[in-house]
């Protein structure tokens, strides 16, 4: 099963690190302009939340439907099931020591891909770019985090 793990230093505490996985407005101003994350119903990230995940691409509007399979303080893993199956684990770790607050914020993409065709698209086109923007994610996402 191919995996994708990218990690970053926040210059903040946890608790604001994971608000900005966790809240609507704060998780919008980080993804990938081309990815939309739409909630199925009210948005919560509380176990068995559903979101769809839609990428925007000319002609095409792929869907991915995610659902939260775990959640704690810090930490929120989607699973899903569709062109893509598997997990995005979220997870805000405190850094002990110091005396400015610091966060390690982990994100571990895990998924197989089902359909052969898909598969061979995704590792000729797409996988590069997949790991590429999630590193330019977590950035985007530490410069949210560091400003609240």
């Amino acid at each position: 099963m191919p995996t994708y793990q990218q990690s970053i230093l926040i210059k903040t505490n946890a608790t604001t690190v994971e608000r900005c996985f966790t809240q609507q407005d704060l998780m919008h101003q980080w993804l990938n302009p081309a990815l939309v994350c739409e909630p199925v119903g009210e948005w919560q990230t509380r176990e068995g939340s559903e979101f769809d995940f839609r990428l925007q691409v000319p002609l095409l509007k792929p869907t991915l439907r995610a659902v939260v399979v775990e959640r704690q303080p810090g930490l929120v893993v989607w699973a899903f099931d569709g062109f893509f199956r598997g997990r995005d684990r979220w997870e805000a770790q405190p850094e002990v020591g110091g005396n400015t607050p610091c966060t390690t914020l982990l994100n571990r993409f895990e998924f197989t891909i089902p359909n052969p065709l898909v598969s061979f698209g995704f590792q000729q086109f797409a996988a590069g770019w997949t790991k590429r923007d999630m590193q330019a994610q977590l950035q985007r996402l530490k410069q949210v985090a560091e400003r609240l």
